[in-house]
Order: structure tokens, then C-alpha cells, then sequence
């Protein structure tokens, strides 16, 4: 399409991964004012109607056929660089091209569209991968500047007085909760969008909705677009306690805007999985709201938006993980683990660092996927090198521990990962050669051994059969 079209491939597939992280999203509406999008570039509204016509294809093969609607947005893309004058040969000139694809009318959440997302996959580089480790597509990294206006800089962004991690970009569609009214229950929400393109609609005034907040595709930035005193407008519907099974039932028939947080999800409520990092920060926030309204941790008071308003929303879906969703949220507002039980996640902010971290080289790369542990992973080329992952845990006294690993299975995964143990002086206690290639998203065990009092450390490998890689993601104690 790229070619066919006078559009670099790479600027094509670094707006589909922003957009839809490369899946062939069936889009539902999710607010007023804003249609749904369809297909892995996202189409919508003139885009998806004139790239379909210029493509010389239907508009429903544009919403449902990969290749069709990949062909429509590139014919789109092809005549606004037309338009816009633009050098087809300069990468970073196609940037103001990029922006009014988006849809996006605010400038600064133009600006995070384009350098955040768009050009950020560019420079960075991308690698997807379905669910069975296969891969659904890749951008090779390369240096390459958007022209066009500068992100906003985090020293400028204010931050929320609600809740710490948030950036405050207020929305002035908002208005007073009724008196003596204070929040009773959090709405999940979808945006059937990208973050950027989620948030910049919110904060628009002619759009006329809000929501409190907005979390991105990875977990890695929240927005707080309304203060939670204030009534943000995300739900449409009057509040029926019959569809909640009967709970506050003494608010039936008033807004369910009145007495809701609404927090939307950058993504799509027909996408078939969702990032991990995405629903830890959403439970960590989650878990803010149920200790500072004192909100059980239930399914009846964390609720979807298709479960309140079922008869035009679907949000944020069948397979939004509910289950790991509310144990998150427990998880994050203290509930223990089992009684002596460390797990050291790959990512050390996930990680109480007294007790248990993570240590890589530079020569490790960081990746995420939908079943992963929590927010990616750390993977490595193998090599007959010493240079391994260093899962480290805390024994205040010797014993004897059952040892778990986590890992995301692939066809390029080494068949013959060596897991080694060592105790605190630094002695193999043992070792457990596995198969990544299978077993992947959940705890495998590797077998139990006697660690001493200090820092002891299970240590994965890269020395193995070469062509292949490894995964470090998580490791359990128990």
C-alpha cells in the first residue's frame, strides 16, 4: 500500500501500531461527536469515507478487510501530503500529515500523537507478537525528527493534586457532584482510541464529555482531565441498580455521572487482549480511589461502562480481565501474599527492592506482551557469554524455597533455558534447563533448594544453544 500510494511503509506502521497496536479492531463509539474506528489503521469519519473512495474501495471493505482499509488510509495519507506541499523522500516531513490523520484538534495532544506515539515507535523501533510468541510485525529503530511542533516537556506538565502519578490537563466539561454527594463507585471505560487522541478529545470543549481520567496503552502515563469532587460526564445512562446486581439501589434513576469516577483505557473494547502494564497502573489508581472513598473492591462497585449503559456500549469489553483486574487492586492496596512468598518482577518498581529486584546489563532489551507478569519483560540474544538475568531475593535466615519462573513462550525461544540458583555466598544450590518455547503467561516450577541467610539470586542464563532468545520476566519464591 505504501508503495502503491507514495507512502513510506514504516510511517503506515508506526500509525497502525499507534492507533491499534496493529490489531483489526471492529470499533464501537464511545463518545458523542466521535464515530467509531475500524480496522487496523483506525479509519474513521472523512478518513475512513475519502481514503475508501480515493483507494477505489467500498467503505465497509475498508472497515472490515486488512489490506482494503491499509490501502485507504494510505491513499488518505498520500493526498494530504499532496495538500500539505510536503518532501515524500524526508521521513520527518510526513509528521504534519501524521497529525491531521489523527483527528486530533488540540495542539498539544497533536504534538504527543505525533513525537509520543507516532514518531516514538519510528525512532524506538517495534516488535508485536500474537499470543503464541509469533511475530505480528516489527519496525526496525532508526534517528529521525517529526517536524512539527514540540512535545510539551515533562518539567512544564503540571501534576494532579488528586492523585500523584497523573498529569493535569483539566477538561472544562465538568460540572458540581449534587450536594453532600461523594464517589461511590469507578466506571472502566474503553476509548475506542489512541491515549493521545482519547485526551485531546476530552479536554475539548466542543466535545462536550469528559472523564476523570485516561491511562495509556502501556501504564507508562495517566491523565486526569476532571477532579474527583467534580462530576466528570462519561456515562450517558440513568443508574439502574438491576444491572449491578442491586447494588445502591437508593440511587436509581439520577445520573450515573453523580456519584462515579470514570476512568478510560487508551484501546478498543473488541481487542482481544490488553496490556499488562496498562492494568496495573489502572488498579494501582483504583486502589487510591477504594482507600480514599472507602469503595469495596468488588465487582459491583469496579464496573464496566457496557454493564451500566448495556444497550449502546459495550466498554471496555468481553475480554477486559476482570478477574486479574480486581486482584490487582487488592494486591496493590496490601493485601499480602502468602506467608513468606517474594516475586520479583522484571520491572523494580514493581519490585519491594528490600526484599527482592532485578538485574540486567545493557545488553538485555526490554518488550512486552499480553501474557506477560505484569509490565514486560527483559529478553537477550543467546551467547556463550556470562552475562545473565539476576533475579535477587532477601533470606533473613536459611531455608529451604520452592523456585517459580514466568516467562512469554515463542517459536524463537530458546529450548534449553538454564535457570541457576545460587545462595547467599555465592554457591550453585542448583539448576533447571526449560523449554520457552511453551508453558508461557504462567508460573512454571523449577524445583526447590536450600538458600542461606542474605541476598540469594536465581540466575537466568543466556550461555545455550545460540539462535535463539531468552526471557526474563519474572521469578517467584515460595
Amino acid at each position: 500500500a505504501g508503495a502503491e500510494f507514495g507512502v513510506p511503509a514504516d510511517l503506515l506502521a508506526s500509525i497502525a501500531y499507534a492507533e491499534t497496536r496493529w490489531e483489526m479492531v471492529d470499533g464501537h463509539q464511545e463518545f458523542e461527536g466521535m464515530a467509531a474506528a475500524s480496522g487496523v489503521m483506525a479509519l474513521r469519519d472523512a478518513r475512513l469515507a475519502d481514503g475508501a473512495r480515493l483507494a477505489g474501495v467500498s467503505q465497509e471493505a475498508a472497515k472490515s478487510d486488512v489490506q482494503a482499509n491499509v490501502r485507504a488510509a494510505a491513499a488518505w495519507l498520500s493526498r494530504e501530503a499532496d495538500n500539505l506541499g510536503i518532501d515524500r523522500s524526508d521521513l520527518g516531513a510526513w509528521a504534519p500529515v501524521a497529525a491531521a490523520y489523527s483527528g486530533i484538534e488540540l495542539q498539544a495532544a497533536q504534538s504527543a500523537y505525533v513525537h509520543g506515539a507516532v514518531y516514538r515507535a519510528l525512532n524506538e523501533g517495534v516488535t508485536v507478537r500474537d499470543a503464541d510468541g509469533s511475530v505480528r510485525g516489527t519496525i526496525a529503530p532508526r534517528t529521525v525528527a517529526a517536524d512539527f511542533e514540540p512535545e510539551e516537556s515533562a518539567a512544564s506538565l503540571q501534576k494532579s493534586t488528586d492523585y500523584g502519578p497523573a498529569i493535569w490537563r483539566p477538561s472544562p466539561n465538568n460540572s458540581a457532584r449534587p450536594s453532600g454527594t461523594t464517589p461511590s463507585m469507578v466506571i472502566a471505560h474503553t476509548c475506542e482510541g489512541s491515549y493521545a487522541g482519547c485526551w485531546g478529545w476530552l479536554a475539548n470543549s466542543q466535545s462536550g464529555v469528559s472523564a476523570h481520567y485516561v491511562v495509556n496503552e502501556t501504564g507508562s502515563e495517566i491523565t486526569q482531565l476532571v477532579r474527583e469532587n467534580r462530576k466528570a460526564w462519561h456515562i450517558g445512562a440513568s443508574y439502574n441498580s438491576s444491572l449491578n446486581g442491586g447494588t445502591q439501589s437508593d440511587k436509581n434513576g439520577q445520573s450515573s455521572n453523580n456519584f462515579t469516577i470514570g476512568i478510560e483505557h487508551a484501546g478498543y473494547a473488541s481487542q482481544s487482549s490488553f496490556n499488562t502494564g496498562m492494568i496495573q497502573a489502572s488498579a494501582e489508581l483504583s486502589c487510591e480511589l477504594s482507600e480514599d472513598y472507602n469503595l469495596p473492591r468488588d465487582q459491583y462497585h469496579f464496573v464496566g461502562h457496557g454493564q451500566l449503559q448495556p444497550y449502546n456500549r459495550t466498554d471496555p469489553g468481553a475480554n477486559w480481565p476482570w478477574t486479574d483486574y480486581l486482584n490487582r487492586i487488592n494486591t496493590a492496596c496490601g493485601s499480602s501474599a502468602p506467608s513468606g512468598e517474594i516475586i520479583i518482577d522484571s520491572n523494580n518498581n514493581l519490585n519491594d527492592t528490600n526484599k527482592g529486584y532485578i538485574s540486567v546489563s545493557s545488553n538485555w532489551s526490554s518488550s512486552s506482551h499480553s501474557t506477560d507478569y505484569q509490565t514486560g519483560y527483559w529478553w537477550a540474544q543467546t551467547a556463550a557469554v556470562s552475562d545473565g538475568a539476576s533475579f535477587w531475593f532477601y533470606m533473613p535466615t536459611a531455608g529451604t524455597k520452592t523456585i517459580d519462573a514466568w516467562w512469554v513462550a515463542g517459536t524463537n525461544r530458546a529450548p534449553s533455558a538454564p535457570f541457576i540458583m545460587y545462595n547467599a555466598s555465592g554457591s550453585t544450590v542448583g539448576s533447571k534447563n526449560v523449554n520457552m518455547q511453551a508453558n508461557g503467561g504462567k508460573w512454571n516450577t523449577l524445583g526447590t533448594y536450600s538458600f542461606t541467610a542474605g541476598w540469594n539470586r536465581v540466575m537466568l542464563s543466556r550461555w545455550t544453544t545460540g539462535g535463539y532468545v531468552v526471557i526474563a520476566d519474572g521469578v517467584r519464591v515460595r
